[in-house]
């Protein structure tokens, strides 16, 4: 057979980004010439045919806030414009470790802050199934660049739904790991307590591979878990017979796209006809999720991100000329956009004294009612599922005037991250040319059962006509 050589397909790819980059948007910083040498280094090694990793010759492009060795690492904000970490993430080790090559940094919500890749401080990032319309967030570069061929692989990270969103809307798969599975050092933290690094991918087949590759325990990560190693690629060869699924009345409830139940319901149909035996249920918590998801976050992130205040890397660093105050108040109003800000401000209330507990500590309270919720379903279910959109992919500008309705469409997703569990979105069809997503959650650590379930649905829509 035709041997396989990384530096053509790495040009190939080149090619694709040459075409659609302009129009699609997804990438902050390309790494052509990087990239291009570590393929002819990977060329040679195969020639004298030393060993080879997994991910040999394949190009991932890494969203914007995972840090790369003396590579800009933005997080889609003027406020680290320059910014070069003398270091890799975690994951970023091990990619490159197995031979995977990195393309480039993707574009993103500012610091992770959005749903639809328009609060970006360096333009929005464009759906490449349809121009007019937003590809989702935060990662929605990682998924646009993926869907669009402008990568093979990518990796996002997901606070609230910034995984799943965008492979929803863009058509792809995303996976957010159990708090814990993936190691978060070198991710430019937003929300702590809830963001897991993930990959966004074409098939359940390449997720469970990635996944394979950057799961497992890190010492420099103390929220790392020290968990037995699983290999996911072996959950892709089972059925679902007899599998308990439960669906919660609550992710289909008012506010719901009609075309999205439908789309759910279908695919829900299909796996029935498969042998799983799926049945309603209820989250009762489930209302109280988003407000006590975006009180949480919003106060973390007022903590994290006062480590911004241009002194020491990023916009005007090292040139503080006024009094400390005045300059860290002056660089933060000019580096941050305004949804940042948003939040900032608003997680700042939210921890001051006298509303600490009207708060944040009643938003921790729900988030434990939250837990025990999907514990007790998970007594009765395998794996729990629902759409992971209410709505359809929008156009630019519909909803980011108002900063309430962009929080809504994180409704269905964020309950998994409050509750640190794993939890994949599928496509499952389409409306026109408007791609659905249907999301998987399971217990904690069963990342083999959202692959398992995932790779059934998506024979399921291949197979009969939907994809």
């Amino acid at each position: 057979g035709e041997e396989f050589r990384a530096e053509e397909y790495f040009y190939e790819i080149l090619k694709r980004i040459e075409e659609k980059e302009e129009a699609i948007h997804a990438y902050i910083t390309l790494l052509k010439v990087e990239g291009m040498e570590n393929a002819r280094q990977l060329d040679k090694r195969i020639r004298n045919q030393e060993n080879i990793g997994r991910l040999a010759g394949v190009a991932i492009a890494i969203k914007d806030n995972i840090c790369t060795k003396d590579i800009e690492t933005t997080c889609g904000s003027h406020i680290l414009q320059g910014f070069k970490p003398p270091y890799d993430a975690t994951v970023i080790s091990n990619v490159t470790r197995e031979d995977g090559i990195i393309l480039g940094k993707t574009n993103m919500d500012e610091f992770g802050m959005g749903s639809s890749t328009e609060h970006s401080s360096l333009g929005p990032t464009r759906n490449p199934l349809d121009l007019e319309l937003v590809p989702g967030g935060s990662s929605g570069g990682s998924a646009a660049a993926t869907v669009s061929g402008e990568a093979t692989l990518s990796l996002g990270s997901d606070t609230g739904g910034s995984i799943r969103c965008p492979a929803a809307f863009c058509s792809a798969v995303g996976l957010k790991p159990t708090y814990g599975l993936v190691s978060r050092y070198g991710l430019i933290a937003y929300s702590n307590s809830l963001e897991q690094i993930g990959p966004i991918s074409r098939s359940v087949r390449d997720t469970a591979l990635l996944l394979n590759i950057i799961a497992g325990y890190d010492p420099l990560d103390s929220t790392s878990v020290n968990y037995p190693k699983v290999d996911y690629e072996e959950s892709l060869n089972k059925d679902i017979k007899r599998l308990k699924i439960g669906v919660p009345k609550e992710f289909l409830q008012k506010g719901t796209d009609e075309t999205v139940s439908k789309a759910v319901w279908k695919m829900l149909g299909k796996l029935e006809t498969e042998g799983a035996i799926v049945e309603e249920t209820t989250l009762q918590s489930f209302e109280y999720a988003l407000a006590a998801y975006y009180t949480i976050a919003m106060s973390e992130a007022s903590s994290n991100l006062s480590r911004f205040d241009g002194v020491r890397y990023g916009l005007n660093s090292g040139r503080v000329s006024q009094e400390w105050g005045k300059s860290f108040s002056s660089i933060r109003g000019r580096g941050f956009g305004s949804e940042v800000k948003r939040r900032i401000l608003s997680g700042t209330y939210a921890l001051s004294s006298g509303y600490y507990d009207d708060y944040y500590l009643k938003a921790q309270k729900v988030r434990t009612l939250i837990r025990k919720d999907f514990e007790d379903n998970f007594k009765r279910f395998d794996v729990l599922i629902g759409p992971t959109m209410p709505i359809l992919p929008f156009r630019f500008g519909e909803k980011i005037e108002d900063p309430f309705q962009m929080y809504m469409c994180d409704i269905d997703t964020v309950p998994a991250n409050l509750a640190g569990l794993p939890a994949i979105s599928v496509p499952c069809g389409f409306h026109g040319n408007l791609s659905i997503g249907a999301q998987v959650i399971a217990p904690p650590f069963r990342e083999d059962l959202v692959i398992q379930v995932g790779y059934n649905i998506e024979k399921l829509s291949n197979k009969n006509g939907g994809l």
